[in-house]
């Protein structure tokens, strides 16, 4: 896939991104995300002030009318997000995928309730200790 641009913005794929999320998935044993059906983009060009990244879900409505199965894309906003230590980085991708619920049926986990700094600085912890 090469970069798209689209409104202003550039797309591209970012490989090395989808590598690290599936290291984070076996490590932190987040079996219910199929890494398979999750695609990671950096995007430049976006006029988002405090977003570092974002995640995209297939709308339940999108999966039945094309009778596809849900899919997740994670979105890097390239000027934030390169810019950050190697460990935000970690953080932010553990961050995205926490997002993904355990029926990977297209919707997310809110902030409120489960995704928030102090979850995921404890799966941050939790991964760095498997990986030592």
């Amino acid at each position: 896939m090469t970069a798209e641009k689209y409104s202003g913005m550039k797309y591209e794929p970012a490989p090395e991104l989808a590598n690290l999320a599936f290291d984070i998935i076996g490590k932190l044993g987040m079996y219910h995300v199929d890494a398979k059906r999750v695609a990671f983009v950096r995007s430049r060009g976006s006029k988002a002030r405090r977003t570092l990244a974002r995640i995209h879900g297939t709308p339940k409505i999108i999966q039945v009318a094309t009778g596809t199965k849900a899919f997740y894309v994670v979105e890097v906003i390239s000027e934030k997000f390169d810019r950050l230590s190697k460990d935000e980085q970690t953080k932010t991708i553990i961050h995205e995928l926490m997002h993904i619920p355990a029926n990977f049926g297209g919707g997310f986990r809110g902030h409120a309730n489960y995704v928030n700094r102090d979850t995921v600085e404890r799966a941050f912890r939790e991964y760095r200790k498997s990986s030592e």
